[in-house]
């Protein structure tokens, strides 16, 4: 059969995990407006009868490298390039913006087969712009096919999914068939916390804010999960809380909803908030967070 491990990069916010979650037909990445929703290299399998492609969802490649989170982002990003065996390589519109030129390059480094895929193209009413774009871009790199599509609208993606898989290489399974990720039950948990509060908070905070499970209990009937809410400054804290807590609780009923339909029974979640000044600044903070990627 055909199998093998497949990229998805791009610059933030372009819908690589809303592609990965619609190729899998269920939710594996956390997605928000937000740039950056992705801090992780998460693993999706989607086995069918053609073979197993194994998706690798990846933070956006970006400029900034301020913080010791941005270096882990942009490290996390391109080290996901070693060892697979093709790229597909997504942008939303037909433009290119200033950080594509890097991407360009660590291609050409790569040496590996890249799709050009066009997201949200459901937004693009000319579609001789699309054709003029893709010769456009077909000057620019050997890509070996060039997409357009709306992941969330599921457009092409049945196309991009044979694509896909005929360029992997014929091996047997690597994965079993019924396995969908990599990470736990716990991992995930802690994201969809996460996604809860990027979604329900302002532009700035949801990153400077991170979640750590304490403890995962499984138990007949029912999963306790006790998690805490890191954040850098007081004043954050009390936003996440919200007045009279009411922020938080919010956040725990939308989580603990989501959770309960992954793991398919009744959960009690308990959130905590607590300070640890400047941790996306500090590599041994991260450490300890689990950003160990």
């Amino acid at each position: 059969m055909n199998c093998g491990f497949v990229a998805l990069i791009g610059r933030p916010n372009v819908g690589k995990s809303t592609l990965m979650n619609h190729l899998l037909k269920q939710k594996i990445s956390i997605t928000s407006r937000k740039p950056q929703t992705t801090r992780h290299r998460i693993l999706g399998i989607n086995t069918t009868d053609a073979g197993q492609a194994i998706y690798m969802d990846t933070p956006g490649m970006h400029n900034s490298e301020k913080r010791a989170l941005n270096r882990y982002l942009n490290r996390t990003a391109e080290t996901t390039l070693l060892g697979v065996d093709v790229i597909v390589w997504l942008i939303d519109g037909l433009s290119w913006h200033e950080y594509d030129e890097i991407i360009f390059q660590k291609l050409e480094q790569a040496g590996l087969p890249v799709i050009l895929a066009v997201n949200k193209i459901d937004k693009v009413a000319d579609k001789e712009a699309i054709l003029t774009f893709f010769n456009d871009a077909q000057h620019r790199f050997p890509f070996k096919h060039l997409v357009p599509i709306s992941a969330l609208k599921r457009t092409n993606l049945d196309q991009l999914e044979h694509l896909i898989m005929a360029l992997l290489p014929e091996r047997d399974l690597i994965y079993p068939e019924d396995q969908v990720t990599d990470r736990s039950e716990r991992f995930l948990a802690a994201e969809i916390v996460r996604e809860k509060l990027t979604r329900r908070l302002g532009d700035e905070l949801p990153y400077a804010l991170t979640v750590e499970i304490e403890r995962y209990e499984e138990k007949p009937g029912i999963t306790k999960i006790y998690a805490i809410i890191w954040v850098e400054r007081l004043t954050q804290k009390n936003i996440v809380i919200g007045k009279d807590g009411e922020m938080l609780k919010k956040v725990g009923t939308d989580a603990r909803l989501d959770i309960e339909k992954l793991i398919g029974q009744k959960v009690y979640l308990q959130l905590w908030v607590k300070v640890k000044k400047g941790w996306s600044d500090s590599e041994r903070a991260l450490q300890s967070l689990g950003f160990n990627d």
